[in-house]
């Protein structure tokens, strides 16, 4: 008898037959003499739409919402369907005795195998496979520890109230939004409050005021420091200011007092995937999605991280056993890591050694696999080592400085100097700075040197990715593993835009938060619902009294735009007609630029709103030229000295073929009075007969 084991993607499939020795390879699974190995494809499944449920929700009209139904079943995604086959019929082999749930081991996951095993009546014994990492090691391990599927129901009800939820309040209020106003408005219990946070830093940008100040610093043998004062921004104006100067000046300074002070800086915690991606999005500039994306593929495909989609910066103590063989694996990228295997692989940080604040996962740390970083990408192995210095910081010593604080007083008023003086570098050995030092004396006379400076305040910095993702965990909006995709969702709806590192709130955005009741716009709300799936994940709150309270929300949220008074402007809406059908042009954002698409539901016409930059370049000056689609046909445009040139047939020919022109070229062959059938033809034909 075999175990059917059931894996979230394709590589992990591979790499788990691998480790279980299932070496017959199949075209939708891997065989062995103990195990079946095959997989989904992320989700291949999803919630039934509305028309699948009600024949009237099929249309779009007030009248339908809200749209409550008493149950939502399942239904198989298109593109899935024939890996979906592949596992039912795998599943009702009658040397399958139980299955093996080895999807991702979190709420999405879990989400994921059991609407498989649902759908296709899976009625044999099913088990969990739960890791933090995908080594041999951890694969084997994890199989010799498997528990009963059962020991997870809470988790599933989590994950099935999450996305019952997200239908609700998602489809719900996104048709009351775009059937009111006539445009596509989506909205959600997690992106609009998200949405609101980046809108109300904009508010404050705006809001603020510059004002100028004046300061007062004393230089002495280059070190300097400001005069001391209740508030920093209290001198207004210079004349004030030079008159207390002139005042300074009629003293003669003293060093008061000097006091010296030990300090010791433990090294921070490892990373959860939350501070990870804020941090690559300060130091490199990466998204959400891309950190993400590149920490899974550490998981998944080099195996030299553990579990990425973690909330928690904590480590099990059962992993207390495992230092040494993670010290190992990464002493090439880390020169220190060697000291610390001869000091015994001691953790200095023991704190971070705490069961309680370990959930579903424990923090990001290296494996025990050495990394093989021939195969790493520069972005790959930017994370990586930045994962990884976090982790060998837990070995280091605190970071301590002896610091010495000097009071300098000139008649009423003080200036207070500080230097530094590392006394042990620790876990800051390649970030340490000394700041000058000074020999200083008690009683000494101070030569008056002073400066004034005018300032000026500034404005809050606009959001970015990193304060974004900061601001969504503070409020507890969406859950490590969701918030990348929430921020892509909202700039991919055009709700929102990144401008250089900076993300700001389009036009549409800004109507859409006038819109919606305030209530989805706070994040209070979508921080208590995230809250109570926290708790049914952990048996402590029931999932029916959850759903039970979107429903009530749901509807009056939807009541409040029917009754909304509300004005909308689409902005995305041209002067341009449609050379077709006379209607409106719209512009779109596309992954190849914008474009105008015609507003008219029966009109397919459409064109590039601004020219593609392309590769041809201008015979004159030899710059990259525009092309451009008109009334006279495509054509390339130098933007720099107006040259034009019609696409030559050496472009034509690198252009893909349409299928209009395959059809009229098939035709023509076909017609073709040659007795024997060319290859270009019965390539064509057989082509177009699979199409």
């Amino acid at each position: 008898m075999k175990q059917l084991i059931l894996a979230e993607k394709p590589s992990v499939a591979r790499d788990l037959s691998k480790t279980l020795g299932a070496t017959q390879k199949h075209k939708n699974y891997f065989e062995g003499d103990k195990v079946v190995v095959t997989w989904a494809l992320g989700h291949l499944l999803g919630l039934q739409m509305p028309e699948d449920l009600n024949k009237k929700w099929g249309k779009w009209q007030m009248e339908t919402l809200p749209m409550l139904p008493k149950k939502i079943g399942i239904k198989p995604l298109p593109k899935t369907q024939g890996q979906l086959k592949t596992i039912s019929s795998l599943a009702k082999r009658k040397d399958i005795k139980e299955a093996v749930i080895a999807t991702d081991a979190g709420r999405e996951g879990e989400l994921v195998a059991r609407w498989i095993l649902q759908y296709i009546r899976f009625n044999k014994p099913v088990k969990r496979l739960w890791i933090s990492s995908q080594t041999n090691k951890a694969v084997k391990e994890g199989f010799a520890s498997l528990k009963p599927a059962k020991e997870y129901d809470d988790l599933y009800y989590s994950a099935l109230a999450r996305a019952k939820a997200d239908w609700l309040v998602g489809l719900n209020v996104t048709r009351a939004l775009t059937v009111k106003y006539d445009d596509n408005l989506s909205a959600g219990r997690v992106q609009t409050p998200t949405l609101a946070q980046v809108d109300q830093q904009a508010q404050k940008i705006n809001r603020f005021k510059p004002q100028q100040y004046y300061t007062i610093s004393l230089d002495v043998a280059g070190q300097k420091a400001d005069r001391q004062q209740k508030d920093k921004y209290q001198l207004k104006d210079l004349p004030a200011a030079q008159e207390i100067v002139k005042e300074l000046e009629r003293h003669s300074g003293k060093v008061v007092d000097i006091s010296q002070k030990d300090k010791s800086q433990q090294a921070p915690l490892p990373y959860d995937l939350t501070e990870l991606q804020r941090e690559a999005n300060q130091v490199y500039g990466y998204s959400a999605k891309k950190t993400l994306s590149l920490v899974q593929s550490l998981y998944e495909i080099h195996k030299i991280v553990s579990y990425p989609r973690t909330d928690s910066k904590y480590l099990s103590t059962d992993l207390k056993s495992t230092m040494k063989e993670r010290l190992q694996a990464i002493t090439n990228l880390v020169p220190e890591a060697k000291q610390y295997l001869a000091n015994g692989s001691h953790v200095v940080l023991q704190k971070v050694f705490n069961d309680k604040k370990v959930t579903d996962h424990h923090a990001l740390i290296p494996t025990e696999q050495k990394p093989r970083y021939e195969k790493l990408s520069q972005d790959e192995h930017r994370i990586y080592t930045m994962i990884v210095k976090r982790f060998a910081g837990l070995f280091a010593q605190p970071y301590q400085i002896k610091q010495e604080k000097i009071t300098v007083q000139f008649g009423q008023d003080t200036f207070v100097f500080t230097q530094e003086k590392v006394v042990e570098a620790g876990w800051k050995t390649d970030k340490v700075q000394e700041s000058k030092q000074r020999d200083w004396q008690i009683g000494e006379k101070i030569t008056p040197k002073f400066k004034v400076s005018a300032k000026q305040t500034t404005p809050p910095a606009p959001l970015n990715e990193g304060s974004l993702l900061a601001k969504m965990e503070k409020y507890g909006l969406g859950t490590p593993a969701t918030r990348a995709e929430i921020i892509e969702k909202l700039v991919k709806t055009e709700l929102m835009e990144r401008t250089g590192k900076s993300l700001q709130v389009t036009p549409k955005g800004k109507q859409l938060l006038h819109l919606v009741n305030p209530a989805l716009i706070t994040p209070e709300l979508t921080a208590k619902w995230e809250k109570q799936l926290e708790q049914i994940a952990h048996g402590k709150y029931n999932s029916q009294n959850f759903i039970s309270e979107i429903e009530k929300e749901t509807g009056q949220l939807v009541a409040e735009i029917k009754n909304s008074q509300q004005k909308y402007q689409d902005h995305s809406l041209t002067s341009k007609k449609c050379p077709k059908c006379g209607s409106l042009l719209k512009e779109k954002n596309t992954r190849n630029g914008k474009i105008l698409v015609c507003t008219a539901p029966d009109c397919d016409y459409h064109r590039r709103a601004e020219a593609k930059v392309t590769n041809h370049r201008c015979p004159q000056c030899h710059r990259k030229m525009l092309l451009i689609e008109g009334k006279n046909g495509t054509y390339f445009r130098c933007k720099y000295d107006g040259t034009t040139e019609k696409p030559t047939g050496k472009s034509k020919k690198n252009k893909k073929m349409t299928k209009h022109e395959e059809k009229r070229l098939l035709k023509k062959v076909n017609q073709d009075d040659e007795p024997v059938e060319s290859p270009l033809a019965a390539a064509l034909k057989k082509a177009m007969q699979e199409k």
